[in-house]
């Protein structure tokens, strides 16, 4: 016979293990960065210090010139074309998850290793690249990715060490689980909007292409999604090329989507370039937690004839 003493002892040991399990159920859900072991923007001075770390990859995503002529000693030159496709006539495109993991694999990534991306950061497409390969990483299941802040360029201009000799690196038997959801498709938004179902959609080109005034390459149609909001990628980075402190770039989001970390949250640009630099942003720097980017974005949106567009207004 158990005292009623002795069952609400009980209750509530069976109580705190329920809510403890609940907790880690909830966490392992919440997100990329809730299980990260390197900060998704790192530092020059971070990154010299580290260095020598086993379980550390840097990969140096800049063309092959750039990356002959110097480069982060021992660092994988894997340059950004190698982590995209073109399908069905759609730029910058998810790999397939059999091409990926084999891609993951050669740069000697490991599911446990923690990759540093380095990039040149002269213009905003430099400056896109390491989230979209970032995202594209995140994708075939590596969990700890970051980025180079400031990129190679703050590396130089600080006087750090650079090589000359090409790195190779060992080959790994890479068997990450594929997160083929963080990428969406053009059904995946439009089910979306017929309701919108809470959803904030945010468009990270230039306000000229949000706004219609712009010209678009390959199409005579421009605007944007109905429902979205404009939050530029360019914004995101300093006049000097690194990212903004974390409480602006907190501010900026929040203004658009809200203090709500578990809103679905859809970002596309033109081709799906600009918008893995929010998608990074509001997924692994600041915590939200259901964060998707439409990769086909504006370019396959207006193939589509019949689908809405708004131009000319905020």
């Amino acid at each position: 016979c158990i005292s009623r003493k002795g069952v609400s002892s009980y209750l509530a040991v069976l109580y705190t293990a329920i809510l403890t399990l609940w907790c880690k159920t909830v966490s392992a859900e919440d997100g990329q960065h809730i299980q990260r072991g390197i900060d998704p923007l790192v530092s020059t001075e971070w990154l010299e210090t580290h260095l020598k770390d086993p379980d550390l990859v840097v990969i140096d995503i800049r063309s092959a010139e750039q990356y002959s002529k110097g480069h982060i000693a021992e660092s994988i030159h894997v340059p950004t074309e190698n982590w995209w496709q073109t399908r069905d006539q759609l730029l910058l495109e998810l790999p397939d998850p059999d091409t990926l993991r084999a891609l993951i694999g050669r740069a000697g990534i490991r599911s446990g290793s923690k990759v540093v991306l380095v990039n040149a950061i002269d213009s905003d497409f430099d400056r896109s690249h390491p989230p979209y390969v970032g995202w594209t990483l995140i994708c075939g299941g590596v969990k700890n990715v970051a980025i180079l802040d400031g990129g190679y360029n703050k590396w130089v201009s600080e006087n750090r060490a650079v090589s000359a000799e090409t790195s190779r690196p060992r080959e790994e038997a890479y068997s990450g689980a594929f997160r083929g959801e963080l990428s969406v498709s053009k059904q995946y938004v439009e089910r979306r909007l017929s309701g919108m179902h809470n959803t904030a959609i945010v468009d990270s080109r230039s306000p000229e292409d949000f706004f219609g005034v712009s010209p678009v390459m390959f199409s005579s149609r421009s605007g944007h999604i109905p429902g979205a909001a404009c939050l530029p990628a360019a914004w995101a980075f300093t006049a000097q090329g690194t990212f903004r402190g974390l409480q602006e770039l907190e501010a900026m989001a929040e203004g658009i989507v809200g203090s709500d970390r578990g809103k679905p949250i859809i970002v596309y640009c033109g081709v799906g370039g600009f918008a893995s630099t929010w998608w990074f942003i509001f997924s692994e720097v600041l915590g939200y937690r259901d964060v998707r980017l439409y990769s086909g974005s504006f370019q396959e949106w207006i193939l589509d004839p019949q689908a809405p567009l708004i131009r000319y207004r905020w």
